[in-house]
């Protein structure tokens, strides 16, 4: 597998998803348009969410992005965990109405293993699926050929998505195996487990639902795909890192903290967790004030003051 790095992998996916017939939109703001439900954009499928439910027209029935997005309800495991930020970037690729299940999971299959593309080793890939998703099961099981052992069934909590109200449903994630190096030594380590050595890489969203809000949820009118990936996590399965601090893009403002504050990276534990906090942080706040974030005391411009406080 080549070391590609984060902007060629971008590339590369949007790339991937154009000879697929998706249409190659670019990200859309921070701030949520007509979304009560969220502060801040925090996945590639909430700025899509009117196509989803009907409400909007979309420009094409397959659509691709790398969305910027903001997370701050893993705030304080930032810089302690190899795969926890709160900015990155999300790869998507959706479907309105078009493909679904067979289209999707065998695209994300194509695109992480094949040479021409990110040539990721299929023997490290694990999918798992909701749990009584057998559609997702016979698909990976019998079209791409993945044996039913290597496959994984969670419940709602690790494999069904959704976020706020809007459009959700039942997930197929793929998860890469680092190696034993990461792994956290129980017995019981396996596919799902909380340490670094099965890191998600990919989710396939069968989006299928609307969630009403008050805890039901009612059929949408079509069925929907929407698969989330994040760009730095694929960065740290192809350069082989520890973590999304150190693939090229994000080291490179880790550096230039170094330098400033005179603190070494890799020099402790302690120290390396400063510098990942205030290297993420910067990434935040650099975007959301770019879209027009500004620190106050309430709303998206606390979640601002807080970072900057930090």
């Amino acid at each position: 597998m080549e070391k590609f790095g984060l902007n060629q992998l971008r590339e590369m996916f949007l790339s991937f998803f154009e000879t697929k017939g998706h249409l190659r939109l670019p990200s859309f703001s921070l701030i949520p348009q007509n979304d009560p439900s969220l502060l801040l954009i925090n996945s590639g499928m909430a700025p899509m969410k009117p196509y989803f439910t009907g409400e909007v027209e979309p420009p094409c029935r397959r659509v691709c992005t790398c969305q910027k997005c903001i997370r701050t309800g893993d705030i304080e495991n930032i810089g302690k965990t190899a795969r926890h930020g709160t900015f990155f970037e999300m790869l998507g690729n959706f479907s309105f109405g078009d493909y679904f299940k067979s289209e999707a999971i065998a695209w994300s299959w194509e695109f992480l293993t094949s040479p021409e593309w990110v040539g990721i080793d299929p023997d490290k890939l694990y999918p798992s699926i909701y749990l009584d998703d057998d559609e997702a099961f016979e698909i990976w099981n019998k079209e791409i050929g993945i044996p039913a052992e290597r496959i994984f069934r969670f419940g709602k909590a690790d494999n069904f998505w959704e976020h706020g109200t809007g459009p959700c449903g039942p997930c197929s994630e793929v998860y890469f195996d680092r190696g034993e190096k990461y792994s956290c030594g129980r017995p019981d380590c396996t596919v799902g487990c909380e340490c670094d050595r099965y890191i998600e890489v990919w989710n396939n969203v069968f989006s299928q639902f609307n969630n009403q809000g008050d805890g039901t949820y009612t059929e949408l009118a079509t069925k929907n795909i929407d698969t989330g990936m994040g760009l730095e996590r694929l960065a740290v399965v192809c350069q082989g890192v520890d973590s999304l601090f150190d693939v090229d893009t994000v080291m490179n403002i880790t550096d230039k903290v170094s330098e400033i504050t005179g603190a070494t990276y890799g020099s402790s534990h302690a120290t390396d967790v400063s510098l990942r906090v205030i290297t993420d942080h910067i990434r935040s706040a650099t975007f959301m004030i770019g879209d027009g974030v500004l620190p106050s005391n309430e709303g998206r411009g606390y979640v601002l003051r807080r970072l900057l406080r930090r």
